[in-house]
């Protein structure tokens, strides 16, 4: 989990003509949730630890896809450290035209090291921004073609609801939007927040999909090929037994010189990493399956369900029963 190099103070989320509201509302929601639970943690009682508001390109109001007129909080900011996107249905040319200080503002917040967040063809916005060129993305299925046709320099990956490169975080629709914004405010206000607001207001998801590893996306931005197609073939293969000398030789190296590359490029020994994969994916089969560990661990790659479980509490200081229990545990019915 990386964190955050300065505390969350500000979270935007942006509003144009055409918006979802409730793309853009469920977003405010999640992080208006968290900022009060990390008050109360703080010791502030009800009082949110950061702002949670709604931006447009000119400060002024929007109605959105349904014609609800939606109130802002005011123009584009420079002081937000985290930025939603959110999914609309308008014409995007038009909007571009009309807004194209949206693009400026995102390239410079982007190099303040806010992260940014595209939902659905909220998307658009990073990519057309040419912050995701060379790097990996999705969007909604329904807007594939138009995605590809419009960004061919993004590598947009139609099999992921979820993808993350270097702070910029897309997403297919509402459901893995959950997903993204539990893991950032996980980043930025620590994990028993992040449980409460998944507990609060996740009880009832029932995801299609297994949630995608988040947290990797920083660490491909080097300029090693050859060690991006090893961190895409571990991606795909994490749960296999293999050796990494074979791995090595596969990919035209020697495993001295493969190590030394992969830390030079990443920042992690190859183990560690690996572990780092199978370690994200079992935290999402925990938190949205009713697989037992020991069928979690066999999944991920580990035969030995007592080693998987020292091992996730190493990496995530809790037990996965415990994981579990604090991201699964639903609001029970009064009694009568």
């Amino acid at each position: 989990m990386p964190s955050p190099s300065s505390p969350l103070t500000r979270v935007s989320i942006l509003a144009t003509p055409g918006v979802f509201a409730s793309t853009l509302m469920q977003a405010r929601d999640f992080f208006h949730m968290a900022g009060l639970r990390h008050g109360k943690q703080q010791g502030l009682g009800l009082v949110p630890t950061f702002e949670v508001r709604l931006v447009s390109p000119d400060g002024l109001p929007v109605t959105s896809f349904s014609g609800v007129q939606l109130p802002v909080d005011g123009p584009l900011d420079d002081e937000a450290q985290l930025i939603i996107l959110p999914a609309f249905w308008d014409d995007y040319d038009a909007l571009c035209s009309r807004y194209p200080q949206v693009f400026d503002w995102l390239r410079a917040r982007h190099a303040a090291g806010a992260s940014l967040c595209g939902e659905a063809n909220g998307a658009f916005w990073l990519a057309a921004s040419g912050l995701l060129d060379g790097k990996e993305a999705t969007t909604c299925w329904r807007f594939f073609g138009e995605f590809a046709t419009r960004f061919p320099a993004v590598a947009l990956n139609q099999d992921k609801h979820l993808t993350d490169a270097d702070n910029l975080y897309c997403v297919a629709g509402p459901t893995s939007a959950c997903d993204l914004y539990i893991y950032l405010i996980e980043r930025f206000c620590g994990t028993s927040v992040a449980q409460g607001v998944a507990r609060d207001i996740l009880y009832e998801v029932r995801r299609s999909y297994t949630p995608g590893r988040i947290g990797f996306g920083g660490q491909k931005q080097h300029q090693d090929t050859k060690i991006l197609q090893i961190q895409q073939w571990l991606e795909e293969h994490f749960a296999e037994r293999f050796r990494f000398e074979d791995v090595a030789r596969d990919h035209g190296m020697s495993i001295r010189n493969f190590m030394r590359r992969f830390h030079a490029a990443t920042g992690d020994k190859p183990l560690y990493y690996l572990q780092r994969l199978r370690i994200e994916t079992a935290k999402g089969l925990l938190s949205s399956s009713p697989k037992s560990i020991k069928a979690v661990s066999y999944e991920i790659g580990y035969d030995d369900a007592s080693f998987f479980a020292r091992l996730f509490r190493k990496h995530t200081g809790l037990s996965p029963n415990h994981y579990r229990q604090q991201f699964q545990q639903q609001a029970q019915p009064p009694a009568n």
